[in-house]
């Protein structure tokens, strides 16, 4: 019986890979360059660079512990919050909002975190780098879509792939246990997470924060759908549920607002793929936090997030 579930469970993966086009990295990992390394506040914090495999060159913070030892890893994604100008340096706490830094917090507590600018972000805008905002960033990141689905493809495809090469470059690090790796994210990022999670079978934990509605509930209510998210013909296959299941027996924490248009259905979401955690006899490793109060994430989210992380992380 176990191995029927299994193989249920890769085709499920592989039907929602092959609907966004997903493949895993079969080649070499990216090249990394270091540009600089910082010692500060109980961890390292390199500023690097590395080329995914359509030739883009992604900016990057590497968070390391100041102790040797091997460890877990996590790749972190970013918020979207209309703020096109902030990427990589919320999650390392030098711009925006403290509650987003999961870099150093994460690494302090001996976890390797590698933080990417998405598509559009940050340093990844066409129109201006660093950290300030352009009257013109919203339409740099809708053209990123518009000008991809002219050509038949998705600006998912973009952030999945971009996510994977991320993912190698972690489990290639040699300060990374490449069977305790996960990915992180609130928002945007947790959009990312949802995704990236349920086709990449090296995700061995995922966190996603402020994302797991379902597109069913978000077309009732007349919520507005991110822009990687719009990816033709998905619904008529699929709905986040079936990312949730995907990702199955590994540990999920899905955190969401009562308030929150963007994760307020995750409860339903949850009972949903529930089934599925059940027959692979691992219904405790899919936990969810239902909170009072919107989208943002606080001082109680964050904590939380980043306990429920280094426990699940040093316990595989």
């Amino acid at each position: 019986m176990r191995f029927v579930i299994e193989a249920e469970q890769r085709l499920r993966r592989q039907a929602i890979a092959d609907s966004l086009r997903f493949r895993a990295p079969d080649g070499a990992p990216p090249n990394v360059e270091v540009l600089d390394s910082t010692v500060t506040d109980g961890h390292v914090r390199k500023r690097i660079r590395f080329e995914v495999s359509d030739g883009d060159i992604v900016p990057a913070f590497l968070f390391e512990p100041t102790t040797p030892e091997p460890g877990p890893g996590v790749v972190v994604f970013h918020q979207h919050a209309s703020q096109w100008h902030l990427g990589k340096s919320e999650v390392a706490g030098l711009k925006g909002s403290p509650w987003q830094a999961f870099g150093p917090e994460l690494a302090r507590r001996g976890i390797v975190v590698l933080a990417p600018d998405s598509i559009a972000f940050e340093d990844r805008r066409h129109n201006i780098t660093g950290t300030d905002p352009d009257e013109n960033d919203w339409l740099q990141h809708y053209n990123e879509m518009a000008y991809r689905l002219l050509h038949g493809d998705t600006l998912m495809h973009k952030v999945l792939s971009d996510a994977a090469d991320a993912m190698s470059v972690l489990i290639e690090l040699d300060r990374v246990i490449s069977s305790q790796v996960g990915v992180l994210g609130h928002s945007y990022g947790g959009n990312t997470v949802l995704f990236h999670a349920a086709v990449d079978s090296r995700a061995r934990f995922a966190v996603a924060s402020g994302a797991a509605c379902s597109f069913r509930t978000r077309i009732t209510e007349r919520t507005g759908i991110e822009m990687s998210e719009v990816i033709p013909g998905f619904l008529t296959q699929f709905d986040i549920e079936d990312l949730v299941r995907a990702m199955a027996p590994n540990p999920v924490l899905l955190i969401s607002g009562k308030d929150d248009k963007y994760s307020r259905d995750t409860p339903a979401v949850m009972r949903k793929a529930v089934d599925t955690y059940r027959a692979h006899r691992a219904e405790a490793a899919l936990k969810g936090f239902h909170y009072a109060g919107g989208h943002e994430l606080d001082e109680s989210r964050f904590n939380a997030i980043v306990e429920w992380t280094v426990s699940t992380a040093t316990a595989r």
